[in-house]
């Protein structure tokens, strides 16, 4: 299938709700994982591959295609529900994750499963990886757009700034970077472990469009930013999204703990219960 498509407001809201279910079900059967970033990058993803990404899910490596980069490589269970949920493989094959001899490992891959254009893990390196092929793309000439999701674990990397320098140097208005802004890490606060703010002011004064989305969460102001940077040139643009880690279950929100760790079977019924209960309210919006 080709993309972007349009969807309608409750169609956004609905698909948000199924990556949270498909997370926290991955996480639970694997009982290994990284729920609280992949809750917090849920609708960035469910807009940027449906409704702005020209892709082709039955042609992953077509020449004329968007890349989007994943930079924060610990959210694979984001990563293969948007993947699957668009058409590059079966979700069926969800609960295989992080099991002997699936192709749904920890890490992502860029050998399999389809759609992942990059293999990560290591913070920081995909955003070097991200301007290179931005680099790479504008030196032939070529119209493609080139995004990355990033992290503030990416940004305590120091080879992460030297990505971000050379991509203003070069004036990479074919790049995009997102700022998944949770605020906490493996190890807590953010600001407690290796601070990165004030990060509005840092992009500027390394020279990039820089748009700050106060509601990570919210639709309408993410697809008002992204259209803004469509908007800009001359320079690479980042869009820095304000979220909640584990946003969408109420035990987990803002809360460091759900960094890397499986739900037990209550704290999975509990989570399904409130997906479902959100589920049925945005049924029975007007």
């Amino acid at each position: 299938m080709k993309y972007p498509i349009q969807l309608t407001p409750k169609e956004r809201l609905l698909k948000a709700v199924q990556m949270r279910k498909d997370i926290v079900e991955m996480v639970h059967a694997a009982n290994s994982g990284h729920p609280g970033g992949s809750l917090s990058s849920v609708e960035v993803l469910v807009h940027m591959f449906y409704e702005v990404l020209k892709i082709d899910t039955d042609n992953p490596k077509w020449e004329d295609r968007d890349y989007f980069i994943f930079c924060k490589c610990h959210i694979t269970p984001a990563i293969y529900s948007i993947l699957s949920r668009v058409g590059f493989f079966d979700p069926a094959t969800l609960n295989t994750f992080r099991k002997m001899g699936s192709e749904l490992q920890g890490h992502p891959s860029r050998f399999y499963p389809k759609g992942i254009e990059m293999s990560g893990g290591s913070l920081g390196q995909n955003i070097s990886i991200t301007q290179g092929v931005a680099l790479g793309l504008k030196a032939q000439g070529k119209a493609n757009r080139v995004y990355g999701l990033s992290s503030e674990g990416d940004l305590q990397e120091g080879c992460s700034w030297e990505a971000l320098m050379s991509a203003a140097h070069y004036r990479l208005d074919n790049l995009t970077l997102f700022v998944d802004y949770n605020k906490l890490q493996i190890d807590g606060n953010v600001e407690d472990v290796m601070g990165v703010a004030p990060l509005d002011e840092k992009f500027k004064a390394f020279n990039w469009h820089t748009i700050v989305v106060n509601d990570g969460h919210d639709f309408d102001e993410i697809i008002a930013a992204v259209k803004q940077a469509e908007t800009l040139t001359g320079r690479p643009k980042v869009i820095i999204l304000n979220t909640v880690k584990g946003k969408g279950i109420s035990f987990m929100e803002n809360n460091a703990g759900w960094h890397g760790k499986a739900p037990s079977d209550e704290e999975l019924k509990i989570a399904l219960d409130e997906l479902n209960k959100k589920e049925q309210e945005i049924l029975t919006m007007q």
